[in-house]
This record gives C-alpha cells, structure tokens and sequence, in this order.
C-alpha cells in the first residue's frame, strides 16, 4: 500500500438508498481516476444496510479500475459485499477479534487497517497483526467531530521507523504538505478536505500519488 489512499466522505444524501446514487458514483470515479492504493467508503452515521447498499455501487467501480475497496469501521458489511479492505478504529471491533472473525469468515485476503493516535497504539497495532496502519491526525483536521490530539511530523517519523507496517499518515493534509509526509517514512497520506476542496480532484489525487512514486527517505 503505496501513494494516495483516498476516501470517499460520503454526506447522508448520497447514501440514501431510495436514490440513484448519482453523486456518490461520480466522486468515487473521480478519485478511482486518480490511480489511488485504496478507495475508503467512510460514512460513519450511516447504517449497515445503507453502508452495505452504497459498497455494493462502488465495489464494481473500484475492481473495474484496479483498485482495492475499502469499507471504514465495519468488518460485518466488509466481509458481507467482499470487500478488499476494512478499517477500524480504536473504537471499532477490537484487532485481535477482527482477525479471529476474518479466519472464521476463511477470508484470508482481506487486509485490516487500523486507526492509532500515538506511539503506544500504533506499535500495539502493529504488534497484534495490523496489515497496515493509520497515523494521525499529523496536521489539525475539521472532518472528525472530536478529533485526537494532533501528532505532527516528527511523531509521523518516529512511527514509521518503529513499526514494520505501513504507515498511511492522516489528518489535515495539505497538499503542500505531501512531501513533508513522504520524508517522514509514511507509506501513502489519506487526504480527505483538501481533496475535496480541489477544483479538480482527480489532478489534486494524482499528484499526492506521484509524490509518492518520487524515491524516498534513505
């Protein structure tokens, strides 16, 4: 897991399975356009049958363009539309559990992320079998309701090199910032606003993932 791993910050309207899901295909191809290491469907109000209602859309998106699929928070709905990838967070099913239900499930492949805010949990993360985790928020974010404590790039940095894992850097990211982040050893940056915020996304995407193709830190 390599580049720009994109999420897709889905607002209610676009979830509701009574429409056509207009606007949630056309930014989730914007961002699949971008070439990104993941597509991230994060909606956390939504519930599990609408979250699985809107993964089965953008699954065949995502495997038409080569990318994996990811579905935030929910191991049930990962596991119930074949998702490539699931993410929890700290609050979400405990790792441990998650990867005793995915060996129940027999879905070996499905890679988990997990959510870490400090040193202390991303090494026990990583210790407890993480496929890969998140780091942050590095930068002050607006897109959490009560975001953890920011972390900076120096904490970035001492992750990386402490975990074996990839480290996928999250939280207030500008796109300047993209290359500060690839020097602090972050395997791919999750950038939700400034993404968003672009006038073109898909641009704004390719060129967090071409940062990440540049070589990195010795």
């Amino acid at each position: 897991m390599r580049g720009f791993y994109a999420i897709l910050d889905a607002p209610p309207d676009w979830l509701e399975t009574s429409g056509d899901g207009a606007a949630l295909e056309k930014r989730a191809r914007a961002l699949l356009a971008a070439g990104p290491c993941c597509l991230q469907l994060r909606a956390k109000t939504a519930a599990a049958r609408v979250l699985e209602a809107a993964s089965r859309r953008l699954l065949p998106l995502s495997r038409a363009a080569g990318v994996p699929f990811c579905v935030n928070d929910r191991l049930d709905v990962a596991l119930a539309v074949g998702a490539d990838v699931v993410h929890l967070g700290q609050d979400d099913l405990p790792l441990a559990d998650a990867r005793r239900v995915r060996a129940c499930a027999d879905r070996p492949e499905l890679v988990i992320g997990f959510s870490t805010h400090d040193q202390a949990q991303a090494l026990a993360a990583a210790a407890a079998g993480a496929d890969y985790i998140g780091f942050g928020p590095v930068f002050g974010t607006r897109t959490k309701a009560n975001p953890d404590p920011t972390v900076g790039l120096d904490a970035l940095a001492a992750v990386c090199r402490a975990v074996a894992v990839p480290v996928v850097a999250i939280g207030g990211i500008a796109l300047d910032a993209v290359p500060a982040v690839v020097r602090a050893g972050a395997a791919a940056a999750a950038i939700i606003a400034a993404i968003d915020a672009a006038p073109d996304p898909t641009a704004a995407g390719r060129a967090v993932a071409a940062a990440f193709a540049r070589p990195g830190p010795s």
